[in-house]
């Protein structure tokens, strides 16, 4: 077994409330630099800098004599207003649920004097376009829908930042539905698992992940947490996690 250094909760510049600064080769170099293993870019409601944010690490390996690897992820607002991380085993597979989610978003313009431009890069930093509609805004899809699309698509679910007293699948519904076939929970960096399972005892079937929901690039995780993985493959991290 390795021990894999993980941060599955990261932000692009696509999503509303990141930082200019979190462009593809910004995150991919600083994530070599803190020496992770294995990242997920899960923009708000969007996949759409999941290209370039790859290129940049395939590249990267062919320079380098560093690895990273590239778990393709959304970070999806369901109508319960409920944040779920949503992992797919291909790149394919991530844009074709971006595709979805994009026809369940409200057709709310994003304003961006008030929330930011929702910039779309290419492998070289370049603005190659933007999202319009809000990313921040709620789909129309429920839970339990998207955890059938995600499904048919090869990937899973885990619920984000689980702890917070707003937008978490807790927050918004109290409890995990059964028939949410899930088997791991995301906690925030700076709380323990073990608060989580004293303060909802339902929690003690779950496994949990710290996610660093780094939205400028000082918040991306350290090498400080840590899965034991026989296989550095996505499918195993998914297979792991779900």
């Amino acid at each position: 077994m390795d021990k894999v250094a993980i941060d599955l909760h990261i932000h692009s510049l696509l999503s509303p409330c990141g930082e200019e600064e979190m462009t593809p080769n910004n995150i991919v170099n600083m994530a070599l630099i803190k020496e992770l293993d294995f990242i997920a870019v899960t923009d708000h409601n969007t996949a759409k800098n999941l290209p370039a944010v790859m290129a940049v690490a395939k590249e990267m390996a062919k320079e380098t004599e560093k690895g990273l690897c590239i778990l393709p992820g959304i970070e999806v607002t369901t109508k319960e207003e409920a944040h779920i991380l949503a992992y797919l085993p291909t790149l394919e597979a991530a844009m074709e649920l971006d595709q979805i989610i994009y026809q369940h978003l409200p057709d709310v313009m994003n304003e961006k004097a008030l929330f930011g431009p929702q910039t779309i890069m290419d492998e070289n930093d370049q603005i190659i376009g933007e999202v319009d509609k809000l990313l921040i805004s709620a789909t129309d899809i429920g839970v339990d829908q998207l955890f059938k699309i995600v499904t048919d698509l090869g990937g899973i679910l885990v619920p984000a930042h689980i702890d917070r007293k707003s937008y978490s699948l807790i927050s918004s519904l109290g409890f995990i539905p059964l028939e949410l076939d899930v088997k791991t929970c995301e906690v925030s960096k700076k709380e323990t698992f073990e608060n989580v399972k004293k303060n909802f005892r339902f929690f003690k079937d779950y496994q949990f992940i710290h996610g660093s929901d780094a939205h400028q690039l000082e918040d991306m995780a350290e090498r400080e947490f840590f899965l034991e993985l026989p296989d550095m493959r996505r499918q195993t991290l998914i297979h792991y996690l779900g």
